[in-house]
């Protein structure tokens, strides 16, 4: 009873002109902030900030959220038109829905992105609303050995990455964590292979790497094919002739369980959208009758990471509104508009404001709602852009990714770093190795090596074993390791 209450505060607080007008901005500006490569949902919060010095609490806050929402999901835009993720959350949606781009069905992708990430971010509302503080304290039961499994976990979706392949797979990984111990160490102050040059001394940024791998390394991977095949398929915006509905409907279960994995990873502070979109899509693959087709333009390679990086935002802000720890970059720039607006994030923030609480979280389901209609009248703009010929779209990733790389410090070195790992990934391409495993060995490098230090100094080798949630998770990351091997087996029996 007391939370209908908070609700109906909430509703009080939400239900005026300019906190609804702050929604709709914020969900408008937070596409745009995705579809541009190099604008993260975090750069994108941080740059409204300055906008919501005027603002009343919970207009600033609602225009901040809808941003971090709307961006997750803009992301996803370019990953299936260009195969370049407008944001480290949408690097799983360009295994599948790039492919199926390139079979002339782009807007089969883009609806179940759209429709996915709707469902997540729902979702992930709606178990934010009522477990707000129970997922609170389970996330922050988490110590080192919870966080270094979690790791682990995540480095075996490799086999599910690799395709026909494991050991390429694992030497593309290898590159990527190979990679990550440039810069300062983990535990003592000095730079490592950095070769005295003053930009590495902090080691690689991650965006203009990740623009490079994908966006740079495709093109001069199709210049040097002369692919100059385009998408001459025209199709209409229209979900009843490009997607039918009996289609979407077949994914509602796997939406609702990527959903639940995003909130759940994202209440976890530091683990963030991207590593939950990962598991999600190894969790998919594991489990689909058909997961041969992961790869090559499969619906439910679009929709389980898409359900799960929109779930993680309302995973996020459990842990900052309930403990006043930021669950990702996010949100940690959100704390500092709390504190602006003189607002400290916690359980008094429940008892104080509770409308300002519950007002966040009305806007957020709102929000969703709004992103979809925005997202479905904006699919044709992106099949403008997909149909555009290449001679015309090359150039214009090209100058995307170097401004994206060049913004994020404004440093020309950054534009180096996106080219050298274009090259980087264009030479992967060629020998048939994945690029994927690079990002996620760039991803989750510094966790495990962090966090395995910070174990061993605490304890021994055995106390990963002792405890049950490390136990449990690395129980998890052999099964998931070995399950597509399990699968091949079972197939061949049955055949």
């Amino acid at each position: 009873m007391e939370i209908l209450n908070d609700l109906w505060l909430g509703l009080q607080e939400f239900g005026h002109f300019l906190p609804i007008m702050m929604m709709l901005v914020g969900v408008i500006i937070g596409i745009m902030v995705g579809v541009l490569p190099g604008l993260s949902p975090s750069i994108g919060v941080a740059l409204m900030l300055p906008v919501t010095f005027g603002l009343d609490p919970i207009s600033a806050l609602v225009l901040l959220v809808s941003v971090y929402l709307a961006s997750n999901y803009g992301g996803s835009i370019t990953a299936i038109a260009i195969n370049t993720p407008g944001t480290p959350g949408a690097v799983a949606t360009t295994f599948d829905g790039y492919e199926l781009t390139k079979q002339g069905k782009p807007l089969h992708a883009l609806i179940t992105s759209l429709t996915a990430s709707t469902i997540g971010g729902l979702i992930g509302t709606i178990i934010l609303i009522l477990f707000s503080v129970p997922l609170a304290h389970l996330a922050l039961s988490f110590e080192s050995y919870e966080y270094f499994a979690l790791g682990v976990f995540g480095l075996t979706i490799i086999s599910s990455l690799a395709g026909k392949s494991p050991l390429k797979g694992f030497i593309s990984s290898g590159i990527g964590l190979l990679l990550i111990t440039i810069g300062f160490d983990t535990q003592l102050p000095f730079s490592r292979f950095s070769m005295d040059i003053p930009d590495l001394a902090d080691g690689i940024e991650f965006i203009p790497a990740l623009i490079g791998l994908f966006a740079l390394g495709e093109i001069f991977y199709s210049i040097e094919k002369g692919d100059n095949i385009e998408v001459k398929k025209k199709v209409k915006v229209d979900l009843g002739q490009t997607l039918p509905l009996k289609q979407l409907l077949k994914l509602k279960g796997l939406m609702l369980k990527s959903s639940i994995i995003g909130t759940l990873v994202g209440c976890i502070p530091g683990a963030g959208g991207t590593i939950a979109t990962f598991i999600a899509y190894d969790s998919a693959k594991n489990s689909s009758k058909h997961p041969e087709k992961f790869g090559k333009g499969s619906l439910e390679g679009v929709a389980a990471p898409e359900a799960a990086n929109n779930g993680s935002v309302g995973g996020a802000l459990v842990p900052l509104l309930t403990l006043g720890i930021p669950g990702s970059a996010s949100t940690a720039v959100l704390i500092g508009a709390l504190m602006i607006h003189k607002l400290n994030p916690g359980p008094e923030l429940f008892d104080k404001e509770p409308g300002l609480v519950y007002g966040i979280f009305i806007s957020l389901f709102f929000a969703n709602i709004f992103m979809f209609f925005v997202g479905l009248m904006g699919n044709k703009v992106w099949i403008k852009i997909i149909a555009a010929p290449k001679s015309l779209l090359y150039p214009i990733i090209l100058a995307l990714s170097f401004i994206g790389s060049y913004f994020i410090q404004n440093s020309v070195f950054d534009v180096g770093i996106c080219i050298a790992f274009g090259i980087l990934g264009w030479v992967l391409k060629r020998g048939d190795f994945p690029t994927a495993p690079v990002v996620l060995g760039l991803i989750l490098g510094k966790m495990i090596e962090e966090n395995l230090r910070l174990s061993l100094i605490k304890g021994e080798w055995v106390d990963f074993f002792t405890r049950p949630g490390s136990l449990i998770i690395i129980v998890l990351a052999v099964v998931s390791f070995f399950m597509p091997y399990i699968k091949k087996k079972l197939m061949r029996k049955t055949t």
